[in-house]
């Protein structure tokens, strides 16, 4: 079909008949209609209605820079205009994947190399491959079992989806990954019932090493999590977390892996969201945020031992088509010159930040379905039902509240998500708690 539709109408038609969206309903989405996004700028959306939605996720908790920048728009028209693509098989590079591999050096010290891909769930991917790689050279093939937890998030692959512990996923998932186990998630608030939060953080930081044990050291390669769980509901852990989790995995000689790519780049206040928890993985997984959501990309940057090893260990049969593609890279490295020169993380360190979470604190501390405020920097969860015992639906009753009333926010089960640009504003903020407030006020009413 030639020219533009311009209808919302045909907009949603079309819609319908032909898009197949990513975790939804389709035959309710196709008698709801969809929400047609037509255009963006800093933090807002507008959509096919001219209805103006301020953003209260960054789209998929990627849009660190916010919308509209020309900075990244010139990085990849200049390079789609020098180099539109090459790839970084046969001996061959590019300058963009040379100058964003420096970049990262600088931003992810200690870790000094790194290998790409197109998204988080190939991160997770490549980092999987990446650790089996190192236990062959270093003699010790069995090491295979990777450990992961319940309710964590790890992306969509079969890999990715085996690694994370989404009841529901794994469900419609008969083929899964082999030598991946679980242990539960650090949730104090919904699970640590009769515990202090110090004593419950160290309770599940010790089922990892229930789990090495009854496996055996010998045969478990690695440990991997989110610093803090996104999808799952953002879920902070206790403070004896993540130490507890390091010297276990330094104990067993396991290997750590962060998977930043929710926390990575400035959400938490830290270039990285392991540094804002205080502890040290052997491998990173990044995506989303790398670029600021505008072009696909992944990386994941392997410690010196790994990578050494892996160097010095012969051909590594692993990459994609796109891994390192220029256009991505050069609007990476746009994006982290932005993040850098602006000072936008120092800014989410020492005021947004703090500014969010005590507003919204503030807000909803004396809510009556409001059980828990989560979060740090610019990400927050908070947990809707403090007895567990209301509406399954509630969180997706409350999402729809929200977006009628101008902001995106997302649900998790009985938990509401935030997570705006991290260029947000004062004013911005205030908006984007005072619609929160409003549709959690409108959830309260309906149940």
């Amino acid at each position: 079909m030639n020219g533009r539709l311009h209808t919302t109408t045909h907009y949603r038609t079309l819609d319908a008949a032909h898009h197949l969206h990513p975790f939804s309903d389709m035959g309710a989405l196709k008698c709801a209609g969809s929400r047609v996004i037509v255009k963006v700028d800093g933090v807002y959306l507008w959509d096919s209605d001219g209805r103006r939605i301020i953003d209260g996720m960054a789209g998929l908790w990627c849009v660190n820079v916010g919308y509209g920048r020309r900075e990244l728009a010139d990085a990849a028209y200049a390079q789609l205009q020098a180099l539109s693509y090459y790839n970084t098989f046969f001996k061959t590079t590019h300058p963009p994947v040379i100058e964003l591999s420096a970049l990262l050096a600088e931003i992810a010290h200690p870790f000094k190399r790194f290998l790409y891909c197109n998204s988080g769930s190939e991160a997770n991917d490549t980092a999987l491959r990446a650790v089996h790689r190192y236990w062959t050279l270093k003699n010790q093939p069995a090491k295979r079992y990777v450990i992961a937890r319940k309710n964590a998030y790890h992306g969509s692959t079969i890999a990715g989806a085996t690694l994370g512990g989404m009841r529901y996923m794994h469900e419609q998932m008969p083929s899964k990954v082999e030598h991946i186990a679980h242990i539960d998630q650090p949730d104090w608030f919904g699970e640590g019932e009769g515990l202090t939060p110090e004593a419950f953080g160290l309770e599940r930081a010790r089922q990892l090493e229930a789990k090495i044990i009854e496996l055996g050291a010998e045969n478990v390669a690695a440990f991997i999590g989110e610093p803090f769980q996104g999808a799952g509901g953002v879920i902070f852990p206790p403070s004896t977390y993540w130490p507890e989790i390091q010297r276990i995995c330094r104990r067993y000689d396991v290997l750590l892996i962060a998977d930043e790519v929710i926390g990575g780049f400035g959400r938490t206040g830290e270039w990285f969201a392991h540094r804002h928890f205080g502890f040290e993985p052997d491998v990173i997984t990044m995506a989303k945020d790398l670029t600021s959501g505008y072009v696909p990309m992944g990386a994941v940057g392997l410690s010196d031992r790994i990578a050494d090893a892996i160097v010095d260990g012969g051909e590594f049969n692993h990459g994609f088509t796109y891994s390192g593609h220029p256009v991505a890279a050069a609007v990476a490295v746009a994006n982290l010159n932005v993040l850098r020169d602006e000072g936008i993380v120092e800014r989410v360190k020492n005021d947004s930040g703090p500014y969010f979470q005590a507003f919204l604190r503030e807000t909803l501390s004396d809510h009556p379905i409001v059980g828990e405020v989560a979060g740090a920097g610019l990400v927050a969860g908070i947990q809707l039902s403090p007895e567990h015992t209301m509406r399954d639906d509630i969180g997706t009753l409350c999402r729809d509240f929200s977006f009628d009333s101008g902001l995106a926010m997302r649900a998790s089960g009985d938990r509401m998500l935030l997570s705006p640009p991290l260029v947000v504003t004062h004013a911005e903020i205030d908006e984007i708690v005072s619609k929160a407030r409003n549709a959690i006020d409108a959830t309260a009413r309906a149940i």
